[in-house]
């Protein structure tokens, strides 16, 4: 009885984490856990596990030998185990289904604070800086869009990676941008409260490796927007460089602030 129910139980574990990776991929969470070249392992995977676990539950009550000898009453048992199949079923889907119903799908500011949010940015040279071409505002011109107000826009790695390059530092240094992310408060060197620190996600494969990307946002004599922590925004002001508390910061100087849609990717990836 216990062997037979093994049978049934394991295939059904396999066909339950299929079920839970392909409502991610179909349901398109998977885009904040995965970076897109690793979503069609996910989907792979998933449909493996369908095969594999249909194929053993559809065959549970088929008898085959054990493939070597062994005496007429010799007690032999390749199937079960030291733990019932109910209790595996629950030790191996019951965390599942909790993460399943219960994730938010995003970081808290308390876990984001462990994931560089409130980190410096690396002030030394670019390992690879010094083998690039002379940069110009022409090569900016090339590679950057325009907003309505004339405005090139920026993302947040540019202007975060510049911090430790002296060319594109020196280049972007006053000049007026635009750029987007997520607004959340400012916890050091604020004491007037007129600082917010803006910030997207860097993920290479998924979102265990993630780390926010951030820079400083400035009001000055404005107020900062009333908005929920987290919230996405498109800003604009004047980028600059200063030296703060010993190191070079990302800084921008906000004329304009307002609510923006969040993009479908909201990670950086490779090359976005």
């Amino acid at each position: 009885m216990i062997v037979m129910l093994q049978r049934i139980v394991h295939p059904l574990i396999a066909l339950g984490w299929s079920g839970a990776m392909l409502y991610f991929y179909g349901s398109g969470r998977i885009v904040k856990y995965l970076a897109p070249g690793f979503r069609p392992l996910c989907l792979y995977g998933a449909l493996g596990l369908a095969v594999i676990g249909l194929f053993v539950l559809l065959t549970s009550r088929e008898k085959s030998a054990c493939g070597h000898d062994h005496s007429c009453d010799e007690e032999h048992d390749h199937e079960s185990g030291d733990m019932h199949p109910l209790m595996s079923m629950l030790l191996m889907l019951a965390p599942l289904l909790f993460a399943v119903f219960n994730t938010t799908d995003g970081f808290s500011i308390k876990v984001l604070s462990r994931k560089s949010l409130y980190d410096a940015p690396l002030s030394k040279n670019l390992f690879f800086a010094k083998d690039l071409p002379p940069l110009t505002m022409a090569d900016i011109g090339k590679s950057h869009t325009k907003n309505g107000e004339g405005l090139y826009q920026f993302n947040l790695m540019e202007l975060y990676f510049a911090v430790g390059d002296p060319e594109l530092k020196k280049l972007l240094d006053g000049m007026n941008i635009e750029t987007e992310g997520r607004l959340v408060a400012e916890k050091d060197n604020n004491e007037r409260g007129t600082r917010r620190r803006l910030y997207r996600l860097f993920t290479t494969c998924c979102a265990a490796d993630a780390r926010a990307i951030p820079i400083i946002i400035e009001f000055g004599e404005g107020t900062p927007p009333a908005l929920a922590e987290n919230t996405w925004v498109k800003i604009s002001g004047k980028i600059t460089f200063p030296i703060e508390n010993g190191s070079t910061q990302a800084l921008l100087l906000a004329d304009k602030c307002g609510k923006s849609d969040s993009p479908y990717e909201e990670s950086f990836i490779r090359n976005y």
